[in-house]
């Protein structure tokens, strides 16, 4: 297994989760992929448009970041108010 390899931790929020069917979920790296094409994988490219927030451990990144085996990806929508 190389470093590109393996799980991610994906914690949705918001109407994400509700998409998703819950707020944890995991994630099997196959090779080096960016945060976008996890996005994509969970069908979820549209929200980008829509002001999707991404953060690495804790940290927030754009989606042309990498992430790493181990590491947590939190998908965090948009929030809107009335």
């Amino acid at each position: 297994m190389t470093l590109e390899q393996g799980v991610v931790k994906i914690l949705a929020f918001g109407q994400i989760a509700e998409i998703l069917g819950g707020r944890h979920h995991s994630f099997e790296l196959s090779h080096e992929m960016t945060v976008e094409d996890i996005i994509q994988h969970f069908g979820l490219q549209e929200w980008i448009d829509f002001g999707l927030s991404v953060a690495i451990n804790g940290t927030r990144v754009g989606i042309s970041a990498i992430p790493c085996a181990g590491d947590e990806l939190a998908l965090l929508p948009p929030v809107s108010g009335g």
